[in-house]
């Protein structure tokens, strides 16, 4: 009787072990690469969170004057980036583009309300109401994709928006008004990453054109107030100086690294490390800038946590189907 297979020769077993190393190679370098993401999105998701240093340092210069160095100083640098790295045609050809454009120029004034929003808060001693609000963000995403995409809210994410708009209104009954930050951050990062899905264009790109059109109007309200003699640059302290020319540098580097996470990671693990941030946030607000975080604080961040919580759950139930 004629066996069944044919025995194996050495051709056959040279070529299945050369498929099995290739094979353990290409696990060996997705591993590599997935440490790689997870060290480029915990960096940048802790630089995110640690902002607030940087804006309490800058904290003298009224918000809009610290805004409009933040948008004039990232230009240059956003475009000297893309020179590096020969990329100069696809932002020209962005800017070209009436469609993208206007896309862009909806983007953009979400974009400047966002971080105007948190220079202010920041200067004001809210940092753990806008931790609150970056809290809120991935619900109100959720909210988003209900009103403008048509997408159906599954049981536990109705519980999740639910538990954190809860917690808002009692934070918004105990201090006997509504917590803009909180509601205005979200509201503007949500709405702007919603329109960006619609721009053909990638984060770099993308964020070199926006402060490419946000420029004039920074460029002329500095001269302005530096003729009105009301500009800090040059007028306070050196130190000053290098903090306001370095905004470029404090805005961009942590996209960079997003960037590079981003081309690693899954979606699902960099939608966990976005929380490193408003932790960091709330942990530089309380402690490190006294900050005030009653009891009624805790209920309020325990119900938006515990409706994070139920959205995450939801969201791993969902990945392994």
């Amino acid at each position: 009787m004629m066996p069944s297979h044919p025995p194996r020769g050495p051709v056959a077993d040279a070529a299945g072990e050369d498929a099995s190393a290739r094979a353990a190679e290409a696990r060996r370098h997705t591993r590599q690469e997935n440490r790689i993401g997870i060290v480029y999105g915990v960096a940048a998701f802790s630089w995110w969170g640690l902002m607030p240093v940087y804006f309490k340092a800058v904290s003298r210069v009224p918000a809009l004057e610290v805004l409009a160095h933040r948008v004039f100083f990232s230009t240059l640098f956003l475009w000297g980036l893309l020179l590096g790295r020969r990329r100069i045609r696809a932002a020209v050809t962005a800017l070209a583009n009436r469609h993208t454009l206007l896309i862009l120029g909806a983007s953009t004034s979400l974009i400047a309300g966002n971080w105007l929003v948190f220079i202010w808060a920041v200067g004001h001693a809210q940092i753990t109401q806008a931790s609150l609000g970056y809290f809120i963000n991935p619900l109100f995403n959720v909210m988003l994709g209900y009103v403008f995409l048509g997408e159906r809210l599954r049981p536990m994410q109705k519980w999740s928006v639910l538990l954190a708009t809860l917690g808002v209104v009692i934070l918004t009954v105990h201090v006997r008004e509504v917590p803009t930050v909180a509601l205005l951050l979200p509201a503007t990062f949500g709405l702007y990453g919603l329109i960006r899905k619609v721009a053909h264009v990638d984060a770099l790109v993308g964020l070199t054109a926006e402060t490419t059109l946000l420029t004039p109007l920074a460029l002329g309200y500095l001269v302005t107030i530096t003729l009105q003699g009301r500009g800090h640059l040059g007028t306070v302290s050196p130190e000053l100086d290098v903090l306001l020319v370095s905004s470029g540098v404090v805005t961009a580097l942590p996209l960079i690294w997003f960037l590079n996470a981003a081309r690693r990671l899954r979606l699902s693990t960099l939608g966990f490390l976005q929380y490193i941030a408003p932790t960091v946030q709330l942990l530089l607000g309380v402690i490190a800038y006294r900050e005030p975080f009653t009891t009624v604080h805790l209920l309020s961040f325990g119900l938006v946590w515990t409706g994070l919580a139920v959205y995450i759950i939801d969201a791993v139930k969902r990945m392994d189907r």
